[in-house]
């Protein structure tokens, strides 16, 4: 994840580069801290998969599905929601006093990749800390990945 380029790229096991997908990261920028609304640097891990079978712009609170489908007459209705949509990547920091452990800890400060509105700008920081992308995106990258899996925010 190249945080400047607002970039996720999938790289295989021998270091080839396979897809690249526009991402919006934090509005903040980088940073670890506990309620600094910043996205996390640093060497991570995916602890968890999320929505596997839902359909596209399902929305999620609070890990779990609402029932709803994403759609501007709901955006309309509920305009303060965070919208975390279709699939969640939930990440876990692999650095003590970096991104894992008090004051710092990706996993209990609910860092995710996930969906977002399809009308939400890709390439520009924007979001509270997560890693936002496309519907489409998520679910593309969601059927590559599994838990365990590393990811490096930089």
């Amino acid at each position: 994840m190249n945080l400047e380029a607002q970039t996720l790229e999938l790289v295989a096991a021998d270091g080839t580069v396979g897809q690249c997908y526009p991402v919006s990261t934090a509005l903040n920028g980088a940073g670890e801290q506990d309620g600094s609304g910043c996205t996390p640097r640093g060497e991570h891990y995916i602890r968890a998969r999320i929505g596997g079978n839902a359909p596209l712009n399902t929305v999620f609170i609070a890990r779990r599905p609402t029932g709803e489908c994403y759609s501007p007459d709901l955006a309309r209705a509920h305009p303060q929601r965070d919208w975390i949509l279709t699939r969640i990547l939930w990440l876990c920091g692999r650095e003590w006093g970096v991104n894992r452990g008090p004051g710092v800890d990706t996993f209990r400060r609910f860092i995710y990749i996930h969906g977002t509105p399809d009308t939400e700008p890709m390439g520009v920081a924007r979001s509270h800390g997560c890693i936002r992308m496309r519907n489409h995106d998520i679910a593309e990258l969601f059927e590559q990945v599994e838990p365990g899996m590393r990811v490096i925010i930089q």
